[in-house]
């Protein structure tokens, strides 16, 4: 199946995403729906465990599989991949895990999404020093306004790879390059692009992000990825009999942490989230992202054109940007009431995210994803229309 071929058969569109019969989903940046074969995979391994142990053989081989699928999709080595979830678990990891000294610096920005914030605001009372970036917009966060937020004792730099209400997609191999050459690690919430638009780890140490958005997965399953040369530095802070060694199940005097992504698991996995999230990837691998990042540029640059003539205005960058737009278009109105505009579209069944930003003014999030139409976007712009 290619994405041309989905998106031209109706037919297969509502078998692959059931939700289309219903309704019009566009909040794939907050909670993403499900499609049908991912249900189905998650559904087949239920019915298993009602029949055998949880850990039966054929779902470890897929437990396994999906580290390889993973890897894939992020350029990254299967033994660099740790299957844990949410996003903000592995950012925690990253955090807590470095040996950090009074002084070091770590370069982020206030206005990510909380999650990767309060893993760095709270290394503050370790003698951490958080150097805050302040872009131009919501987002906008620039090679050159990185590297001028450098000093000698920078030890990390932590950045969102797009920006969660502005859609801005930063510039990952560039900032990435500078960053290694000056010997500061890089650390990477990943969640809002991969599954969406190229997320390659080539220069990047650490990198995190939960399924449920664009990968197509359910929550808290998720890929926690560390460059191999780091997973010694990189000390696990959460500590359990799956990823420290112990024969037979006996704890052991000393701690040995196993190799690879198993490091950072410390127990149980969330076996069912993890093949659901495998089935996901599937589906988008096969697609190809580059077809599918050209289809949700396609999707934005549509939904542009029918909402800037009735007066909205929008955050981030233009669509025609293919640097640093994503599929997420963020839109304010300078008179009409968004929250009216909201109800309104949902009470049509068009589900999109109303956020607010930091001064509290609200703000409509349209997040397409690939299985979406044009035909779809204009059905929005239609119906906001019809509100008084």
């Amino acid at each position: 199946m290619t994405l041309d071929s989905l998106l031209s058969d109706e037919a297969l569109r509502q078998q692959e995403f059931p939700v289309i019969k219903d309704s019009l989903f566009l909040a794939h940046a907050g909670v993403t729906i499900l499609p049908h074969r991912v249900t189905r995979t998650m559904q087949d391994y239920l019915e298993q465990c009602s029949l055998r142990m949880q850990e039966y053989p054929e779902a470890w081989r897929a437990v396994n599989e999906t580290r390889v699928v993973a890897a894939r999709l992020i350029g990254a080595k299967a033994s660099e991949i740790a299957l844990i979830g949410p996003t903000s678990v592995g950012l925690s990891l990253v955090a807590n895990g470095l040996p950090w000294q009074p002084g070091d610096e770590v370069v982020c920005y206030l206005d990510d999404y909380p999650a990767n914030v309060y893993p760095w605001t709270d290394l503050e009372r370790h003698g951490v020093v958080l150097k805050l970036l302040k872009p131009a917009s919501p987002g906008e966060i620039t090679p050159e306004l990185v590297e001028a937020a450098l000093t000698p004792k920078t030890k990390l730099v932590a950045l969102a790879s797009c920006h969660f209400q502005s859609g801005y997609r930063i510039e990952i191999d560039r900032i990435g390059r500078m960053l290694r050459q000056r010997g500061v690690l890089f650390c990477l919430d990943a969640i809002q692009t991969v599954g969406a638009f190229e997320t390659l780890v080539d220069h990047v140490d650490f990198l995190s992000a939960d399924s449920h958005k664009w990968m197509l997965g359910p929550m808290s399953a998720g890929i926690f990825y560390v460059r191999e040369e780091l997973q010694d530095m990189l000390r696990p802070s959460l500590l359990g009999s799956w990823n420290v060694r112990s024969p037979n199940f006996i704890a052991q005097e000393e701690i040995a942490f196993e190799r690879g992504g198993r490091r950072y698991e410390p127990g149980a996995l969330n076996i069912s989230g993890i093949l659901g999230m495998k089935a996901g990837i599937d589906l988008i691998l096969e697609f190809g992202l580059p077809a599918i990042s050209a289809q949700l540029l396609k999707l934005k640059a549509r939904l542009h054109a029918g909402l800037q003539p009735l007066g909205f205005t929008f955050l981030g960058p233009d669509p025609h940007n293919s640097v640093n737009a994503s599929c997420i278009t963020t839109v304010q109105h300078p008179t009409r009431s968004l929250e009216d505009i909201a109800k309104h579209l949902t009470a049509n069944n068009i589900i999109t995210s109303l956020r607010h930003n930091r001064a509290g003014q609200p703000l409509i999030r349209f997040s397409p994803h690939f299985y979406n139409t044009e035909a779809e976007m204009d059905r929005v712009a239609q119906v906001i229309r019809e509100v008084a």
